[in-house]
């Protein structure tokens, strides 16, 4: 029996005044110190964010088709959106510094807010139903201008627009102090991962009904790399949000394979569900702090809202068959995997990833009703002048069903109309990399609308400096034959 794809969660987190720490903007202010301001003046304000369509589409209150058949410019919509949808919500910052406030565990804080800002940060988390648990009691404030006084050296402000929050410190006990691995920004982008991934999670533990206490293992797939100066990125991400969520009963582990992660994690917890190790596994992916703003530079020039203001993170719970839920194939020969004999060639990973796998099974592209690669939201990506990275993917998973005798040449646009859809999640790597469309899939699999999706994601193995590869993983969604789901 095949083990199934039971719940997910998927979750953003609004950071404008945190944008400021992306990569590629902070490394744009420290050469010209005015960008830093042209950066402040195109931010956006949080119902904008919520009103952004492919925002709604990620918390699933409007479909991908929905989205495509929309004008644009889609940051121009003025209706007026929910905070919440059937898959998550979007956090507004001042929410998500009371958790990155609750995420810090170190003494001295690593941490540190206002008194003021931390009396308000704890009434705001404690009025929300889903993370008022999140609440750890790290509420020690300091005066404004106590605070004020010490943001100096490596040390990065909080801020809500102009108002002072706190603010982020390097580690500098006697451990920490020479290590280029525990700066601020490091650090920030740790915690960042940290809580987010805690986010996704207790909102896929509320909309399954189930205590943390009641997952037996977590696997985290972020991007983010943890650790010090002898062991940068060793992990223990999955451990850590676990402990914060009160996931008491679970043990975890971190997988990284850059954009593919979560499809190789979710991989991994079906073959340990299906092996009988574990009964309930939740795959957890963080944002990406270091991805804030990547392409702001391109929308600043051109008038355009800085679109990448936001953490995407998401859960998923993977559990032994219920005789409801989408199966996650797992079959022999049934997951794709790119080999390394073949992978600097784009041709053979994708036959890797989608037709081998087919073949194992008995079935042609066309038995796939919907395939998922990378789903960068479209309008970023083509604002930015790295194009519509979606309709790439689908016009070369269109010339393999070509090659692959399933559709003749003349038929390759209705082809990927019918199979494709167009992009809508954060350009944050591991984020969009097929599996943001896995709330739709379950959703439309359970309501009898699909039969079978291919979840495909490819890894950029070469941003490691120590090959030249790429890498690849797909596994199909199909409807659980027990199910009596409607026509």
């Amino acid at each position: 029996m095949n083990p199934v794809i039971r719940n997910s969660s998927f979750c953003l987190v609004h950071t404008p005044d945190l944008v400021r720490y992306g990569s590629k903007p902070r490394r744009q202010t420290s050469i010209d110190c005015s960008h830093g301001e042209r950066l402040a003046a195109g931010l956006r304000s949080f119902q904008a964010a919520v009103d952004y369509p492919p925002n709604q589409v990620f918390i699933g209150n409007l479909s991908p088709d929905q989205l495509g058949a929309m004008p644009r410019p889609w940051y121009q919509a003025e209706k007026q959106a929910s905070t919440t949808g059937p898959f998550g919500e979007i956090i507004s910052q001042d929410l998500f510094y009371a958790v990155l406030k609750q995420a810090d565990i170190l003494h001295p804080p690593l941490v540190e807010l206002t008194g003021e800002s931390a009396a308000e940060l704890q009434e705001l988390l404690q009025a929300h139903k889903v993370l008022k648990d999140l609440d750890q009691g790290h509420w020690q404030g300091v005066a404004v201008q106590e605070l004020s006084a010490t943001i100096t050296g490596d040390c990065l402000p909080l801020t809500t627009g102009k108002q002072l929050r706190g603010c982020i410190r390097r580690d500098d006990r006697a451990e920490g102090k020479e290590d280029d691995n525990l700066a601020s920004h490091i650090l920030l982008e740790a915690l960042a991962t940290k809580a987010s991934a805690a986010i996704a999670l207790r909102r896929l533990l509320h909309r399954e009904g189930i205590a943390p206490q009641q997952v037996d293992y977590l696997i985290s797939c972020g991007e983010e790399a943890v650790g010090d100066r002898y062991q940068r990125g060793g992990g223990g991400m999955a451990k850590a949000v676990g402990e914060f969520c009160g996931c008491t009963n679970a043990s975890g582990m971190d997988i990284k394979n850059f954009c593919a992660a979560p499809a190789s994690a979710l991989v991994t917890a079906g073959a340990l569900v299906k092996a009988g190790i574990y009964e309930r596994i939740a795959v957890i992916a963080g944002g990406s702090l270091a991805k804030l703003g990547m392409k702001s530079a391109a929308m600043l020039e051109q008038g355009i809202p800085v679109l990448g203001d936001c953490l995407g993170c998401m859960a998923f719970l993977v559990t032994r068959d219920d005789g409801i839920s989408p199966v996650l194939q797992l079959e022999h020969g049934t997951v794709g995997t790119a080999r390394i004999g073949s992978s600097v060639s784009d041709e053979l990973v994708y036959r890797q990833l989608i037709i081998d796998p087919l073949s194992a099974l008995g079935l042609t592209m066309k038995d796939v009703d919907k395939y998922a690669p990378e789903l960068h939201n479209a309008e970023l990506m083509e604002y930015s002048g790295s194009g519509d990275v979606a309709h790439k993917n689908y016009r070369m998973i269109a010339a393999m069903a070509v090659m692959s005798g399933a559709i003749d040449k003349s038929d390759m646009r209705h082809f990927t109309e019918q199979v494709g859809m167009v992009g809508f999640a954060p350009p944050q790597g591991h984020i969009p990399s097929g599996v943001a469309y896995i709330g739709h899939a379950l959703k439309a699999i359970n309501e009898g609308r699909l039969k079978r999706v291919m979840i495909l994601s490819k890894a950029s193995l070469f941003l490691n400096r120590l090959t030249g590869l790429y890498d690849g993983v797909s596994f199909l969604l199909e409807a659980n034959p027990a199910a009596n789901n409607p026509p």
